[in-house]
């Protein structure tokens, strides 16, 4: 079992990822500003409360971590309008704690539509909904991916499709290949079940699967 810090752990595919991340026998570090609200106990949760953009916060939240998995998101709706550097700060600041601290795995959830995934998803959604609603706060999320992958780390840029409250079900497609990228929904708790998994499975590593049921 591997002692997994996840950040951005307090609410949506965090949180699943935590109980995910229990229930697969890991010790968890859920790292968020509200982590003490997490409604869990479990002896193998730890709660840090810290902030995503403060170096120190962050760099205590990775050390001697076998994994990292980042599920960050934005609550405030003007960042949708005006745009956000959430993302790409928060990243940065994730990477160098990483790199200081010597740990390698590294899973990222992003979004369908984020870096060269732009245009490949459907008309609806490439043309309508991405533009209207999606491009200031993604293009911030193409830098954080950038720097990812410019990071030197074993790398995996998650990107689901759209989120639902549903189950587990154990039931979707990780598809890797840019070719087969289609537009689709899918559970927070089924991205966390995959977010889990590639804590110990390597085939990821240096892929941006999309996700779908």
């Amino acid at each position: 079992m591997a002692t997994v810090t996840i950040i951005g752990a307090s609410r949506g595919i965090g949180l699943e990822t935590v109980k995910a991340a229990l229930a697969a026998g890991h010790t968890v570090r859920a790292f968020a500003r509200s982590a003490s609200k997490i409604a869990i106990s479990n002896p193998k949760l730890e709660k840090i409360t810290g902030d995503a953009l403060k170096a120190a916060d962050v760099g205590a939240a990775v050390a001697d971590a076998d994994a990292v998995i980042q599920a960050i998101g934005i609550s405030d709706p003007k960042d949708l309008i005006f745009g956000t550097t959430f993302f790409s700060e928060a990243t940065r600041v994730m990477v160098s704690a990483m790199q200081a601290a010597g740990v390698k795995r590294l899973i990222a959830v992003t979004g369908a539509g984020a870096g060269n995934s732009r245009g490949r998803i459907n008309f609806l959604y490439d043309y309508i909904m991405f533009p209207i609603l999606l491009a200031r706060v993604y293009s911030d999320k193409d830098i954080a991916e950038e720097t990812i992958q410019a990071s030197g780390l074993d790398w995996t840029i998650v990107r689901p499709g759209l989120l639902t409250n549903g189950a587990a079900t154990g039931r979707y497609h990780a598809l890797a290949e840019m070719k087969d990228w289609r537009a689709g929904s899918i559970s927070r708790a089924d991205v966390a079940d995959f977010l889990v998994k590639q804590v110990s499975d390597r085939s990821m590593i240096g892929k941006t699967p999309l996700l779908i049921s």
